[in-house]
């Protein structure tokens, strides 16, 4: 086992990798910005370093990091998710630079990134997919082929960047005119996001439920599933609520995660990864991509499981083999995972940085909380908004989603908008209570944007504090 782990990221994840490096007696380095150097994750780890001024720029360095490694004695390197998780020049260069890059190997990564370049070997090995084309040429012989595949195939059409990922670089069109105009507009959206504009086109599913497996696969030919997800319920492609499991018949469960087993098998997949599917309104299958990171969302298969993926991970990357078998694996009860991002949902979620002025934290029987913030902090503009990660556990769907709407009423972060007074609508909408969602849910439920601005708690809880200075403490004192 390593005896020093640096973490190429910050936030959450950062301090959920040093949780289980820590329990596995591994030294844990974080990395930091000078733009962010009141981060929490500075705190958490054994030590840490700072690789420049920021903001951004340095954390995606890939010198800097490698630097920072060999400087503190690290001996792997945990990329967390993000862009450098799938950047498979990052895992070359730790090879390279004889460290261990804890995730799959550089080809992978390449492969799995190509989403034209996976569409093509997982229909080599028998994977149901969604029609698509090659790479599209650039100008007259590019839009012809569109053209042909739109005829034959129908709108609406997606346009997807080659390199794109994680809800990025898509693009839906409804007729010939966007679809010629969106070609144009998608290669220059890609080159900027991904540095290549390499574009192609699938055929749009309409009211799709997206299914993820996770899977284990270690560097001794054992490939494992660790069950479904439903992330159905996002914007803009951005997942915002993730469910385990994903509530299907038994049969067809089975058949999703065999299908995902032989996927991280036809593409030689080592370390953790998710195999992601959309599912149509026949309940049929087809194959979207493999993310070749750890996800947001691992938290709700640890919850229906209780196994650490992350604890998985270091392992395999240090060449142990998957710590148990297929059969093991259990699964019980229902997990919900929330996004709580410091965003304005009835301003099209735009970011909200500003200070944390209060931060109360939820907990109780069944509540997980990932997170990075704490009260005083200011959440810096430059970085991702996401605070915490609200995970619930619940014996049954029911007691799952109870437990989700107790927990938010006692989470309170003052100080910034947040997306807690929207969740609160959904847990209470009857759709999402009897999980009849799909892909179009937030769209189609536009009208749980339109809440009342709750009263905020900075003044409530102001208001409690002057009530105990002047009078003592009344539990019947009014402070609505």
């Amino acid at each position: 086992m390593f005896k020093k782990l640096l973490i190429a990221n910050r936030g959450e994840i950062a301090i959920r990798i040093m949780r289980s490096a820590q329990e596995l007696g591994v030294r844990t380095v974080a990395i930091y910005e000078e733009t962010d150097k009141a981060a929490m994750h500075i705190m958490k780890a054994d030590e840490a370093i700072c690789i420049g001024s920021g903001p951004r720029k340095d954390y995606l360095s890939i010198e800097r990091i490698i630097h920072a490694a060999k400087t503190t004695g690290a001996e792997a390197i945990h990329p967390g998710y993000g862009f450098l998780a799938e950047n498979p020049s990052f895992s070359k260069e730790c090879t390279d630079a004889g460290l261990v890059f804890v995730g799959p190997p550089p080809d992978v990564i390449r492969d799995m990134g190509s989403k034209v370049i996976a569409r093509r070997i997982m229909t080599d090995a028998g994977l149901p997919m969604i029609p698509g084309t090659a790479v599209l040429e650039q100008e007259a012989a590019g839009e012809k082929e569109a053209i042909r595949f739109a005829k034959e195939y129908g709108f609406p059409i997606m346009i997807k960047a080659v390199a794109g990922g994680g809800g990025r670089g898509i693009r839906a069109v409804q007729n010939e005119s966007e679809l010629i105009k969106g070609l144009k507009m998608a290669r220059s959206e890609a080159q900027m996001a991904f540095g290549n504009d390499e574009i192609y086109l699938e055929k749009a599913l309409t009211r799709t439920r997206h299914l993820e497996v996770q899977i284990l696969a270690d560097q001794h030919g054992n490939v494992i599933h660790m069950g479904t997800r439903n992330c159905s319920i996002q914007r803009r492609h951005q997942k915002l609520i993730e469910i385990a499991p994903f509530s299907l018949p038994q049969e067809l469960l089975d058949r999703v995660c065999d299908t995902a087993v032989k996927a991280a098998k036809a593409c030689k997949y080592i370390n953790a990864g998710t195999v992601e599917f959309l599912l149509d309104e026949q309940d049929q299958f087809h194959f979207l991509e493999v993310n070749t990171r750890i996800q947001v969302e691992h938290t709700v298969t640890e919850m229906i499981t209780g196994i650490d993926l992350v604890r998985e991970q270091i392992r395999i990357a240090a060449g142990k083999p998957i710590s148990f078998t297929q059969s093991e694996v259990h699964f019980r009860g229902s997990a919900i995972e929330l996004r709580i991002n410091a965003e304005d949902p009835k301003n099209n979620f735009m970011a909200n940085p500003g200070v944390i002025q209060i931060y109360q934290s939820p907990g109780g029987h069944g509540t997980r909380v990932d997170g990075a913030v704490y009260q005083g902090y200011e959440i810096p503009r430059y970085y991702d908004s996401m605070l915490i990660k609200l995970t619930v556990y619940g014996f049954t769907w029911r007691e799952a989603v109870d437990r989700m709407r107790r927990t938010l009423d006692s989470l309170v972060i003052a100080g910034v908008k947040t997306t807690i007074p929207y969740y609160k609508q959904i847990v209470n909408d009857p759709d999402f209570i009897e999980q009849r969602f799909d892909t179009s849910y937030i769209e189609s439920h536009r009208y749980l944007l339109d809440y009342q601005d709750e009263v905020p708690e900075l003044e409530k809880l102001a208001r409690f504090v002057a009530e105990i200075n002047a009078h003592g403490y009344n539990r019947h004192a009014d402070v609505s």
